[in-house]
């Protein structure tokens, strides 16, 4: 087994994990802005410690970034906290498993983004894939009580909206990822790369929100301190998760990477019914079985 496989699948059940985590605080005691950067505040330093400890113990050089790793890691960096806050106020909206489902459309758009930045073809079985994505999306973009709007009033709701921002600034961040931790170097090992990478991330993350709080949220940051013992878990569980997904960028293509990950559906359909006892409607099942469906699809066959 290809090492990139068990990796993305602990990365995707961490990060399953951490959005319970959010979901938890944006219900309870933190804005939207507030549970986001619960996750970069805490995660960042140990990301550092730990990429410290495994350069000193490798007697691993510290990798020399160019410009092209400071434009992409800095431009993914910032696509993911703007992705990260759509996912946190999709919770607002819908069910816990379903806004996961409207997130995990990055996966279909992380393949159109790698066909206009990359080059890389998409075959007509790709395509196919990518209308019966486009299809789940429609169905789970009805809410309750919207029997009397068609389908494209329900397009325009906030949930789908959100939903659909979130799948393409997560596609970007992913693409940027990717290519930040390339650009380091072959010469340089794979986790040094990727934890170089997300160290640097992590810490542009946590500053550049500190910042909007601070002269947006007056009064935030103090409760994201104070809600230490769960945003603590956040960080944690975000240092994993992240740590997994930038190793798995560094060593496969990051739409097979995101295609893979679509396991977290299971996890969060879990995490849904289980933990927070919400029933998904038979068209949700539906909308999800075809986005799975369309991932499956775009992997196998494209």
């Amino acid at each position: 087994m290809n090492i990139w496989i068990p990796i993305t699948i602990a990365a995707a059940f961490a990060q399953n994990l951490r959005f319970m985590l959010q979901k938890h605080l944006k219900a309870t005691e933190l804005s939207t802005a507030g549970a986001t950067f619960s996750r970069f505040l805490y995660s960042a330093p140990l990301v550092a410690l730990l990429l410290i400890v495994y350069l000193r113990l490798s007697e691993t050089p510290m990798p020399d970034p160019n410009a092209r790793f400071w434009f992409m890691a800095l431009t993914g960096g910032l696509g993911q906290i703007l992705a990260t806050m759509c996912v946190v106020a999709i919770f607002s909206y819908r069910s816990f498993a379903v806004g996961i489902t409207f997130k995990k459309t990055e996966v279909l758009q992380t393949a159109l983004l790698g066909f206009v930045v990359l080059g890389e073809g998409i075959s007509a079985w790709g395509l196919g894939a990518i209308l019966i994505g486009f299809t789940g999306v429609i169905l789970l973009s009805k809410a309750p009580g919207d029997n009397d709007r068609n389908w494209i009033e329900r397009m325009f709701t906030p949930a789908a909206g959100l939903g659909l921002l979130s799948g393409i600034l997560f596609a970007c961040s992913a693409i940027g990822y990717r290519g930040a931790s390339l650009s380091l170097g072959l010469d340089v090992p794979f986790f040094a790369r990727s934890c170089f990478t997300l160290a640097v991330v992590t810490s542009s993350q946590t500053v550049a929100m500190a910042i909007w709080l601070y002269f947006r949220e007056s009064g935030e940051i103090t409760r994201v301190l104070r809600s230490w013992r769960v945003s603590g878990l956040v960080g944690l569980t975000s240092m994993a998760g992240s740590l997994g997904w930038f190793t798995a960028f560094t060593l496969q293509n990051a739409a097979y990477v995101k295609a893979l990950g679509q396991i977290e559906l299971l996890f969060s359909f879990i995490a849904s019914t289980v933990f927070f006892k919400e029933e998904a409607a038979t068209r949700e099942i539906v909308a999800m079985l075809l986005l799975t469906g369309s991932i499956l699809l775009l992997v196998l066959l494209a």
